[in-house]
């Protein structure tokens, strides 16, 4: 077996303000709930600069200095893979704005995890939040959109 795969490349970004963290209230039905800003990274666009314009183009905020603080993968259908680099960054300028995504605001972080979370949001803050982590997998392609319970955090 040959070790190229098809990978779709992704990012997300926690965005921190002292003890507040930027979301948005998605609208697409794909993956609706609140989440944190993030998107795809264009062909020939480095990681960090994908990162970057996504949060621009969500919420308005230009970010500085993002760090990657964690990578969310999981299999899919095909035997493709789903690739999704978690930063965090904490220097921003700029004015919050909606996007077609959704709304964006700010909320505590000990008030996150009672919203109405998109699909494994909680186990991405989780590994954001904690030094020890470094990534979440799961390997069930058909569980890992469904169902929270079926991501590792390693």
């Amino acid at each position: 077996m040959g070790r190229e795969m098809q990978v779709e490349l992704t990012n997300m970004c926690m965005v921190c303000n002292g003890t507040r963290v930027l979301v948005q209230d998605r609208v697409k039905q794909d993956w609706p709930g609140i989440a944190f800003p993030g998107g795809h990274v264009e062909p020939g666009e480095s990681i960090v600069a994908s990162v970057i314009r996504e949060v621009q183009e969500e919420t308005g905020l230009a970010i500085g200095n993002p760090k990657l603080c964690g990578i969310k993968g999981r299999m899919q259908p095909g035997g493709s893979r789903y690739l999704v680099f978690l930063f965090k960054a904490d220097t921003f300028s700029g004015g919050l704005k909606p996007s077609a995504e959704g709304e964006v605001f700010w909320v505590e972080k000990d008030e996150l995890l009672e919203m109405r979370l998109s699909p494994s949001v909680k186990e991405v803050f989780q590994l954001m939040e904690d030094d020890r982590l470094s990534e979440m997998y799961n390997p069930d392609c058909i569980n890992a959109v469904a169902n929270g319970d079926s991501w590792v955090l390693l």
